[in-house]
C-alpha cells in the first residue's frame, strides 16, 4: 500500500516498508519536513498542538512526531485525546505557529495520518503542502543542538475550551436547547467522540439521563467501519427506536463530519446536515453559501430561497475554506456531513453543526423527521472504484469527456457531467487510492443507474 500524500495530509496503513506505508521512518520524515516548513514560516513562534483520535496506534504516531519537533527546538503542546476540530481552535487559543492531528479521519482502524495546519488553524494550501513534501524528499532537516531543544507541556482542556465557544456562539440557544428536552442517541464509534459529544450535549443543556452513547469506549478499535455512511449506522437506528429518542448522532472517529437519524430510526441523510445547518444560519443571517461539487443541490435551493448566493468549489476542505473566503460565505462545507461556520473557525465541525441543529430543531418545534421533510428529496449514489499501483486518471477521464462531450463538463476537481436535471462527478480521492464516483437525481433509482453507466465506462478504459 503506498503513502498517499495529498491535501489531506500524509495518510497510510500502520507497518509495513517505509515508504509503503505509514511506517515509524515516515512519520519521523514527514513530522521533521512540516516542522522545518513551519520555522522557515516563523522563526520566533516554536508553539505547536499536537492532538490524536482514538486510534490504536494514535499515541504511538503522536509520540513520534512530538520528539521529532522537539528535535527541530520546537515546543509542543500535547492536546491528547482530541478532536480535528478541537485542535484548529486550541492553534487559535494559544496562537501557535500550527499544530497537527494524529487521524485518518473516515478510515478503518489500519489507517493513520498525519493533518497538518497552519497559524491559523487551518489545512495548510496545496502550495504549503508541495513545500513540505519537498524537504521531506530532500531530507532539509537541521535538528537543534541538545541546549537548543524544544519542550512538551501537556494540556488536555481543549476540549472544554473549544464546547465553551460554541455556547457562547450568537446562534446557539441553550435555553432553547434545554427547554425541548431531547432525548439523544449517539454512535461514537470508540473513538472521540464519545468524550467530546457527550460533554457538548451537557453544555447545552441537555440531561445526562437523556443522552445514550454506543461504542463509548476510546480503543480504536471500530465497532463498525467508521464513515458515518447508511450501510454503517443501523445500530444507531434500531437504537433510537429502542430509547424512544428525539433524535440520533453519528460522528467519525476525529469529529469533524456528521450525521443524524430521525425519531422514528430513518436516516435524516448526511447530505442534509448542511442543507438543515446552512438554512438555520441563512435564517438569521443573509449571504453566500459554498459546498464542494460533490455536494447535493439541496444546498443550492436553500441559499437562492433566502436570497443569497451558492458557489460549488473543488472536492477538500482547503478548496472549500478557499472558495468561502473569496464570496464572503457565511455557512459552508461538504455533503459528508461536514459543517464549517467561518466565524468560529473555518473547519470542519460536528460540535458548532450539533449545536446549531439542535437550536434549529428547538426555535422551529419540529421533530427531525418533520425538519427533513421540508427539503427537496435528491439522491446521491456514492460509489468508488479501487485503483491499481499503474492505472493512467488522465487517460480514463480523457476518453469519458470525448464519449460525453455534448453535455456540460466541468473539469475544475476531476470531471462533473451535467445531464438536464442530473449530475455525475468522477474524481481521484484524497485520501484512498480510489476513483469516486457520485450521481444526483430525483429519484434513487436513476441516481444509482447514472452511476453504475459511468462505472462500466472506466471499467472499460482501464
Amino acid at each position: 500500500m503506498s503513502l498517499i500524500k495529498s491535501i489531506s495530509g500524509i495518510r497510510g496503513t500502520i507497518g509495513g516498508k517505509p515508504d509503503e506505508n505509514l511506517s515509524p521512518i515516515d512519520v519521523v520524515k514527514f513530522s521533521a519536513a512540516f516542522g522545518t516548513w513551519l520555522l522557515q514560516q516563523n522563526t520566533t513562534n516554536k508553539k505547536v498542538i499536537i492532538g490524536r483520535d482514538g486510534r490504536i496506534s494514535g499515541a504511538m504516531v503522536q509520540e513520534l512526531a512530538a520528539a521529532t519537533l522537539i528535535a527541530l527546538g520546537i515546543d509542543v503542546i500535547d492536546a491528547g485525546l482530541s478532536t480535528t476540530p478541537t485542535i484548529e481552535m486550541a492553534i487559535q487559543f494559544e496562537k501557535a505557529a500550527g499544530g497537527m492531528i494524529i487521524s485518518a479521519s473516515h478510515n478503518p482502524k489500519e489507517w493513520n495520518a498525519l493533518k497538518l495546519f497552519n497559524h491559523l488553524g487551518e489545512f495548510i494550501s496545496a502550495e504549503d503542502g508541495k513545500q513540505v513534501l519537498s524537504i521531506a524528499e530532500k531530507n532539509e532537516f537541521n535538528f537543534a543542538s541538545v541546549d537548543k531543544l524544544g519542550n512538551k507541556t501537556f494540556d488536555d482542556t481543549f476540549i472544554q475550551k473549544h464546547i465553551q465557544a460554541i455556547v457562547a456562539y450568537d446562534l446557539v440557544d441553550v435555553q432553547a436547547i434545554k427547554k425541548r428536552k431531547f432525548k439523544i442517541v449517539i454512535d461514537a464509534i470508540n473513538s472521540t467522540g464519545a468524550i467530546a459529544v457527550p460533554a457538548l450535549l451537557q453544555a447545552l443543556g441537555v440531561k445526562d439521563s437523556d443522552i445514550v452513547v454506543l461504542n463509548s469506549e476510546v480503543t480504536g478499535k471500530f465497532a463498525h467501519n467508521p464513515e458515518p455512511l447508511p450501510e454503517h449506522l443501523q445500530e444507531l437506528c434500531n437504537a433510537v427506536n429502542k430509547h424512544k429518542a428525539d433524535i440520533g448522532i453519528a460522528v467519525d472517529p476525529d469529529v469533524d463530519r456528521l450525521s443524524f437519524v430521525c425519531e422514528d430510526g430513518s436516516l435524516f441523510g448526511e447530505e442534509y446536515t448542511l442543507v438543515a445547518v446552512a438554512d438555520y444560519v441563512l435564517n438569521n443571517r443573509k449571504g453566500n453559501t459554498v459546498s464542494n461539487m460533490s455536494s447535493t443541490r439541496a444546498l443550492k435551493d436553500v441559499t437562492l430561497k433566502h436570497g443569497g448566493n451558492y458557489y460549488p468549489s473543488a472536492v477538500g476542505e482547503v478548496n472549500v475554506v478557499n472558495k468561502m473566503k473569496a464570496v464572503n460565505a457565511v455557512i459552508g462545507g461538504e455533503g459528508n456531513g461536514g459543517v464549517i461556520v467561518p466565524d468560529l473557525h473555518y473547519g470542519r465541525d460536528a460540535l458548532i453543526g450539533i449545536a446549531l441543529f439542535l437550536t434549529f430543531l428547538a426555535k422551529e418545534k419540529k421533530s427531525v423527521k418533520q425538519l427533513r421533510n421540508t427539503y427537496p428529496d435528491y439522491f446521491i449514489s456514492k460509489n468508488k472504484i479501487e485503483l491499481g499501483k499503474d492505472f493512467n486518471i488522465q487517460q480514463i477521464f480523457d476518453q469519458i469527456t470525448k464519449k460525453y462531450k455534448k453535455y456540460p463538463i466541468n473539469t475544475e476537481d476531476g470531471l462533473k457531467i451535467e445531464f438536464e436535471n442530473d449530475w455525475v462527478h468522477l474524481r481521484t480521492s484524497n485520501t484512498e487510492p480510489i476513483i469516486r464516483i457520485y450521481a444526483e437525481s430525483n429519484f434513487s433509482t436513476t441516481a444509482d443507474n447514472i452511476a453504475k453507466k459511468m462505472m462500466q465506462d472506466i471499467r472499460e478504459v482501464m
